[in-house]
C-alpha cells in the first residue's frame, strides 16, 4: 500500500515540474517582452504634449467635469435643504444631512484632485504634468 502511494506521489511531482518550468518560461518571456515593448514608448518624448489639440482638450474636459460637479453639489445641497424643511422625522433629517456631507466631500475631492495631479505629475515627470494644467480656476 505504501508502494502504490509513493509511486503516486512521484508521478504527481513529475507532473508539477513541467508546469513549473512552463510557468517560469512564460514569466521570463513576458518580462522580456515588457522590456522590449516599453523602451520604444519611453523613447518618445512627451507624445501627449506634442499633439496639437490634445492638451487643450484634456484641460477643457477637466474644467467641464469640475464645473458640473460643483453645479451638482449646489443642486443636491438645495434639494436636501428643501427636503429637510418638509421632513418631520428626525431619522430622515439625519439621512439628508449625511447625504449633504457626502456631496460636499465629493466636491472637495474633485476640487483638490486636479491641482494635486498637476503638482505630482510635474514632480514625477509624467507627460501630462508638463503641458496640461488641471486646476479648475
Amino acid at each position: 500500500m505504501s508502494d502504490s502511494h509513493s509511486s503516486t506521489d512521484a508521478r504527481s511531482a513529475d507532473q508539477r515540474r513541467p508546469s513549473q518550468s512552463i510557468l517560469r518560461h512564460v514569466a521570463i518571456g513576458s518580462v522580456l517582452f515588457t522590456i522590449a515593448a516599453v523602451q520604444p514608448v519611453a523613447a518618445q518624448d512627451s507624445v501627449v504634449c506634442s499633439a496639437e489639440k490634445l492638451p487643450g482638450m484634456v484641460e477643457g474636459f477637466f474644467q467641464i467635469t469640475t464645473t458640473l460637479g460643483f453645479i451638482g453639489l449646489a443642486v443636491i445641497w438645495q434639494a436636501d435643504s428643501l427636503a429637510e424643511i418638509f421632513t418631520a422625522s428626525p431619522e430622515q433629517k439625519k439621512r439628508l444631512k449625511v447625504h449633504k456631507r457626502a456631496a460636499l466631500k465629493s466636491a472637495l475631492i474633485l476640487a483638490v484632485l486636479g491641482p494635486l495631479y498637476t503638482v505630482v505629475a510635474s514632480i514625477m515627470g509624467l507627460p501630462l504634468g508638463d503641458c496640461v494644467n488641471l486646476t479648475p480656476w
